[in-house]
């Protein structure tokens, strides 16, 4: 039940995102929810798969950055996440550069921590 719970947040943490940030766009054959529900998808699985590893490797680099580095790590997880949808599936989220990518995983990273904050409260 958590995992889906997690889904559906993640899935409309980028949905708000794709609306306000420029350069993210839903792309696919499909309508947007489900380019949505693709990317929270992979998202997911993307954070519990690889963002760990990638967490452990850039340790150095969030150290000497008091953390910053981390943003750059989750633009990288919503790319990865993107590809992995469009790719595999067929319909996803479109991002311009990596300037989008950031602006948006910070904005999934914001509004997933008010979610699960509306959620457990």
């Amino acid at each position: 039940m958590r995992f889906m719970l997690n889904w559906l947040f993640t899935s409309i943490a980028i949905a708000i995102a794709t609306f306000l940030v420029p350069g993210i766009q839903p792309f696919g054959f499909a309508e947007a929810w489900v380019c949505f529900a693709f990317v929270g998808l992979f998202l997911n699985i993307v954070d519990s798969l690889v963002k760990p590893f990638l967490t452990v490797i850039s340790l150095p680099l969030t150290i000497i950055t008091l953390g910053i580095f981390q943003l750059v790590v989750n633009s990288f997880m919503l790319e990865l996440a993107s590809y992995l949808s469009v790719n595999l599936l067929g319909a996803g989220i479109s991002i311009a550069s990596f300037g989008s990518a950031f602006m948006g995983s910070i904005l999934v990273s914001i509004m997933r921590s008010i979610l699960d904050g509306v959620a457990e409260g």
